[in-house]
């Protein structure tokens, strides 16, 4: 039974990423976003538990990929893709043609590139420490989160920009990026010192903002690990 308990976490991610959609497909879409951060939860306990039981199987590692795939890849495209049919409607009238209605639909390139992103993780030896590529919890963190910062960033209301940043980080998935990791091997602050950075602004956004601050935050992860790259290139061997 011990061994099963990290993959039954994963299956609350999965089933709470699975009520995200169908709350944000009936136009719910502030409540699945929080619901994302229960998913997140989960997958975060299921590999901690994993490491702490030594229950690894055989399985986890895929099931945890589906499920993410489902949480944080098709959950915040769907509420991306309801919150931009709102951005339409905000177009001037000669604007809603049926051919950029149309072009939302790009926001499904976000699931298709994260299940390239997961399948690729799970055999890609260089991501053990960092992450190649936006990791898909900070992708669903931003794009879920736009309608709730759209209330203090009135740009992310824009029908035109909602789609772009989308695409945005649809490619950042699969970019050859490095990004820094949030798992601590230790606690010295010399070795971690970006990681408390990025989490100190990040409370400080948290207090100032709730949760509009989540698409600042992940912007600030991406230029954080922008500038780290600048002094530490990929390794690319």
């Amino acid at each position: 039974m011990k061994r099963q308990i990290p993959n039954i976490l994963t299956c609350f991610n999965l089933l709470t990423g699975t009520v995200a959609i169908l709350l944000a497909l009936r136009d719910q879409i502030e409540m699945a976003s929080l619901l994302l951060i229960l998913a997140a939860i989960f997958d975060f306990l299921d590999g901690f538990s994993a490491r702490l039981l030594n229950a690894q199987s055989v399985i986890g590692p895929d099931l945890d990929s589906l499920a993410d795939l489902v949480s944080f890849g098709v959950a915040p495209a769907m509420i991306v893709l309801v919150w931009s049919e709102s951005c339409f409607l905000n177009l001037p009238p000669y604007l809603q043609t049926d051919w950029i209605y149309f072009l939302r639909y790009i926001i499904f390139l976000n699931p298709i590139l994260a299940a390239v992103r997961l399948a690729k993780f799970n055999h890609d030896e260089r991501q053990k420490e960092a992450f190649i590529g936006l990791a898909t919890p900070a992708n669903a963190f931003f794009l879920g989160f736009i309608p709730y910062a759209a209330e203090e960033l009135t740009l992310l209301g824009n029908y035109w920009v909602v789609l772009s940043v989308t695409l945005i980080f649809s490619l950042l998935l699969v970019a050859n990026i490095q990004m820094f990791s949030l798992k601590f091997t230790n606690f010295r602050f010399k070795e971690n010192l970006i990681r408390y950075i990025f989490l100190f602004l990040s409370l400080i956004l948290l207090i100032l903002f709730r949760l509009g601050s989540f698409p600042v935050i992940i912007l600030m992860y991406i230029l954080l690990s922008f500038g780290i790259r600048v002094f530490q290139p990929i390794n690319r061997s």
